[in-house]
C-alpha cells in the first residue's frame, strides 16, 4: 500500500533540507533536488516502517493545501523564499522487503576444528553469527 505525505523542501546554500511536518518534523537532506527526494523516500520508509514495527499508530497525512510553508519555515527559523512542498510516496512493505528485510550472503573462514565441533552440536551458523553481530553492534 502506498503511503503519501507532504514534505517541505528548503533550498540551502548547499543542497536541500526536507521536513515532514506531519511526522514529528522528521527531516533529511540532499545535495540537489533529486538527491533530496531520494533521501526523503528513504527517510519516510524508514520512519513508517519503524512505527509499524513498534506498533505505533501512523499519523494521517495532511493535504498539500493544509501545509503552510511560511508557518513551517517560521517554526524551523528558516526562510521560505526558495522552498516548495511536494508529496513523497513510498510502498513501505515493498521498500522494507528490498532494503530492511533482505538477507545477504556472507562467506567466512573458521578453523576446521571449530567447524567440526559446531556441526557436532548442530549449531546454526547463520543464527549464531547474527546473534554475535547484534551483540557487538549494540555494545552488549
Amino acid at each position: 500500500m502506498l503511503s503519501i505525505y507532504p514534505a517541505c523542501f528548503f533550498k540551502e546554500k548547499k543542497g536541500y533540507s526536507v521536513v515532514f511536518p506531519d511526522l514529528n518534523w522528521l527531516a533529511t537532506c540532499g545535495d540537489n533536488e533529486s538527491d533530496a527526494m531520494s533521501r526523503a523516500v528513504d527517510c519516510l520508509a524508514g520512519y513508517l516502517y519503524s512505527m509499524e514495527m513498534d506498533g505505533e499508530k501512523v499519523p494521517k497525512a495532511s493535504s498539500m493545501n493544509d501545509i503552510s510553508l511560511k508557518e513551517v519555515a517560521a517554526e524551523l527559523d528558516t526562510d521560505a523564499k526558495n522552498a516548495f512542498i511536494n508529496m513523497v510516496s513510498v510502498d513501505v512493505a515493498e521498500y522494507a522487503k528490498n532494503h530492511f528485510e533482505k538477507s545477504v550472503r556472507k562467506t567466512l573462514t573458521i578453523p576446521a576444528w571449530l567447524n567440526e565441533a559446531a556441526q557436532e552440536k548442530k549449531i546454526n551458523f547463520s543464527q549464531t553469527l547474527q546473534e554475535a553481530l547484534l551483540s557487538k553492534v549494540r555494545g552488549v
